[in-house]
C-alpha cells in the first residue's frame, strides 16, 4: 500500500538554473514549486511558491556553481523531510548517450556511463550528474530516476539522426540526437488529451525559451528536430550560436588560436542574441528595440531563424496541420509569435492578432488552414510521471521476487 501523504522530487538542471518541483505521489499534483536562479552571477534568487500561490521562501543568495544551488535545495529538503516524506527523486538529464529511449533507475553504473559522455555535453552533464550524486549523499535511502531530454527523438529517421562523415565516428557516438524531449513530450500529451486524432497529423512544436529548438512530429513521433549532437545547434538562442558552418569553427580555432575549450564557452554562453545586443533576455530586448539598434537586429534574427527552421521542418513532413508554440518565450511573448508566424501564409498560417495577445490556447484565425496554438509545457510533470512509473514498477518486481513459491 502507497503512503498517500510521500511526494515525489523533480529536478530540472538548465544552463544558469536550478528549477524544482515537489509533487504528491498518487495523485501528481504539485505542492511546491520554486527555482534557484543566475547561477554564476553578482546576485542570484532562490524562490519557492506554494500550490496557494503564496511565497514559501524568497532570498537573493550567490551561487557560484549548480553544485552549490543543488546543495542548497538538498538542505532544505532535508530540514523539512518529516513534512515532506520523499518517494522518489526524478532529474531531467539533457543526454545519455545513444541506446536510451527510457527513463531509468539511477545506479552506480549508471552514472559511470553517463561520464563517458560528458564531452559530449560539457556544459549540461557534469553539473546533471554532480547534482545526482549530492542528493544521493543527501537521501541515501531514495531512489533517483533519470529522465533522458533525447528520449523523444530515439527513433528519428536515418537520415534525420546522421551526419554525412565517416561510419566509425556514428559508432562514437557522433550522431543527431535532439533535445527538449520532455516538453515535446509533454505538449505531445495535451495535445492527444484534446483530439484523439491527433497522430495523424503533421505537428511542428516550437520550444522558444533562453535555449530553444524545434520538433517535426508525424504519426504521434519525432522525425525531425533542430538540434543536434547538443544543444548548441539549430536557433540561434540566448547565449548559444545555434547552427553554424564547420568553417567558422576552424576559423575560431586558427586564426584566434583559441582552444577546444575556449571556442565551447564561446559558443554555449557567450554567443547568440548576448553576443550581438549584450543580453539574451528577449524581454529587455522587446523594450530597447526601438531605441536600440542592436537590439532590433537580435529580434530580427530570432524570429527569422525561427521562421526559416519552421519551413524546413513542414518541408520535412510535407505539410503542416499544428503548430505549438511552448517554452518561457513560445508561452509568454505574443510579439514573437506573431512576428515568426508573418510570412508563414504559404504554409497556411495565420494568427489572430486579438486571441495571440490575450495568450489563448488557439491563436489561429478562422481562415488558418493550419491550428496555431500556445501551450504553456510542464518538464516536471513528466519528471514525475516516469519516476513513479519506473519506481513503482521496481517496487512491484520486488515484491514479486519476495514471493514464497513454495
Amino acid at each position: 500500500m502507497q503512503n498517500h501523504d510521500k511526494y515525489i522530487l523533480a529536478i530540472n538542471c538548465g544552463s544558469s538554473s536550478l528549477k524544482f518541483g515537489l509533487y504528491h505521489s498518487q495523485s501528481c499534483e504539485r505542492e511546491l514549486s520554486g527555482s534557484i536562479t543566475d547561477i554564476d552571477m553578482p546576485q542570484g534568487t532562490f524562490k519557492i511558491v506554494g500550490k496557494d500561490g503564496k511565497l514559501v521562501e524568497n532570498r537573493d543568495e550567490y551561487y557560484n556553481n549548480h553544485n552549490g544551488a543543488a546543495r542548497e535545495l538538498a538542505v532544505w529538503m532535508r530540514d523539512r523531510i518529516a513534512k515532506y516524506p520523499l518517494e522518489s527523486i526524478g532529474h531531467r538529464m539533457v543526454f545519455g548517450g545513444p541506446d536510451k529511449r527510457d527513463a531509468e533507475l539511477i545506479t552506480p553504473e549508471l552514472i559511470s556511463e553517463l561520464h563517458n559522455y560528458i564531452y559530449l555535453a560539457p556544459n549540461h552533464l557534469s553539473e546533471e550528474i554532480s547534482t545526482i550524486q549530492l542528493f544521493h549523499d543527501t537521501f541515501k535511502d531514495i531512489p533517483q530516476v533519470v529522465c533522458y531530454d533525447t528520449a523523444f527523438h530515439h527513433d528519428m529517421p536515418w537520415c534525420a539522426k546522421c551526419y554525412p562523415l565517416p561510419e566509425n565516428y556514428q559508432k562514437e557516438g557522433l550522431v543527431r540526437y535532439g533535445f527538449h524531449g520532455l516538453s515535446f513530450e509533454y505538449v505531445m500529451s495535451q495535445l492527444r488529451a484534446k483530439d484523439r486524432n491527433i497522430n495523424k497529423k503533421k505537428i511542428i512544436i516550437a520550444h522558444l525559451g533562453s535555449g530553444s529548438s524545434m520538433v517535426a512530429v508525424e504519426h504521434g513521433k519525432s522525425v525531425e528536430t533542430t538540434m543536434g549532437v547538443s544543444p548548441m545547434g539549430g536557433l540561434v538562442m540566448g547565449t548559444r550560436s545555434g547552427d553554424l558552418d564547420p568553417g567558422a569553427v576552424l576559423f575560431l580555432l586558427k586564426r584566434t588560436h583559441a582552444s577546444v575549450s575556449d571556442v565551447d564557452e564561446l559558443l554555449s554562453r557567450h554567443a547568440g542574441l548576448k553576443a550581438i545586443a549584450g543580453t539574451g533576455n528577449i524581454v529587455e530586448l522587446l523594450k530597447e528595440e526601438h531605441h536600440n539598434k542592436k537590439a532590433a537586429e537580435a529580434i530580427a534574427l530570432f524570429c527569422y531563424q525561427a521562421r526559416k527552421h519552421l519551413g524546413a521542418l513542414a518541408a520535412a513532413m510535407g505539410g503542416l496541420d499544428v503548430l505549438v508554440f511552448t517554452g518561457g518565450i513560445g508561452e509568454n511573448s505574443a510579439e514573437i509569435r506573431e512576428r515568426i508566424c508573418h510570412k508563414l501564409g504559404f504554409l497556411g498560417v495565420d494568427v489572430e492578432h486579438k486571441l495571440n495577445q490575450q495568450n489563448e490556447a488557439s491563436i489561429s484565425s478562422k481562415r488558418s488552414k493550419v491550428e496555431v496554438m500556445a501551450i504553456p509545457t510542464n518538464e516536471e510533470l513528466m519528471i514525475v510521471k516516469h519516476a513513479r512509473r519506473i519506481t513503482h514498477s521496481k517496487q512491484r518486481y520486488q515484491e514479486f521476487e519476495n514471493i514464497d513459491l513454495d
